[in-house]
């Protein structure tokens, strides 16, 4: 369904030849979030999307639905579809969104501790926390996740502060948001296509496995790795995406 705002011209970087992959960054990032990771045989496509890095920030539009549809538009307009679609954290809701809507440009999801999920205690403090994002921007955006790097920290901090807290409430307190445990579950029962989701905490992990998920999804635990776990094992986790996939064209 496409959404009540008009599509931005995304800024996006394309290399490499083969199956199509789209790499899709978290909250307050942009594509460089992706630069230690590198996928051979393939053509990656790396997006800045609205709101973020050098893309356009317009007024509104900052759903995880919009965000999709930006990235449909730009699928289509480079003729890449079906795609293998990666997203980090909010980028992980956004490809699982993306898959729903557009199940014709997307052939498999991979999502990499992916912002839904939370249960009701985290569910619980999210108005507090998108009161705060109202309020103080990227900087409160910078307390919410803690130690970061210094790179994650500037790509944050150059985030317009009404991106930040529309992004947040699109995700997990308006209408629709699929962010809480009940609604993700629902959304992902929808899904058509296979999933792979990698998690570094156990209990998101277990709970990623009582979801409904089609032949072929994996759940991957990976202890002792934080939220930027592609950051950490850039190398692990090319291998698992590319191993994964072939498993892919194996199933009957």
């Amino acid at each position: 369904m496409q959404p009540d705002v008009e599509a931005v011209r995304l800024c996006f970087t394309a290399e490499g030849a083969g199956e199509p992959i789209l790499l899709v960054h978290g909250w307050g990032g942009d594509g460089r979030s992706w630069d230690p990771v590198a996928f051979a045989g393939r053509r990656v496509v790396t997006v800045d999307l609205r709101g973020h890095g050098r893309s356009p920030v317009p007024s509104e539009g900052y759903l995880p639905q919009d965000y999709a549809f930006d990235l449909g538009t730009l699928i289509e307009a480079l003729d890449l579809g079906p795609v293998v679609a990666v997203g980090h954290s909010m980028g992980g809701q956004i490809v699982v969104r993306l898959a729903i809507e557009r199940p014709d440009l997307v052939r498999a999801v991979v999502a990499i501790d992916p912002a839904y999920g939370a249960d009701e205690v985290e569910a619980a403090s999210c108005e507090q926390r998108l009161m705060d994002l109202r309020r103080d921007g990227a900087a409160a955006a910078v307390r919410q996740l803690g130690d970061l790097t210094d790179r994650v920290r500037d790509q944050l901090l150059r985030t317009p502060g009404h991106v930040l807290a529309d992004s947040y409430a699109g995700m997990y307190t308006d209408p629709g948001a699929i962010g809480a445990r009940p609604a993700a579950a629902k959304a992902l029962a929808s899904l058509d296509q296979p999933l792979l989701c990698i998690r570094p905490t156990p209990s998101m992990a277990a709970w990623d496995l009582t979801c409904s998920l089609r032949p072929g999804s994996r759940v991957v635990l990976w202890p002792g790795a934080g939220h930027f776990l592609h950051h950490e094992r850039p190398k692990a986790f090319t291998q698992l995406v590319d191993n994964w996939l072939d498993s892919l064209d194996e199933l009957p």
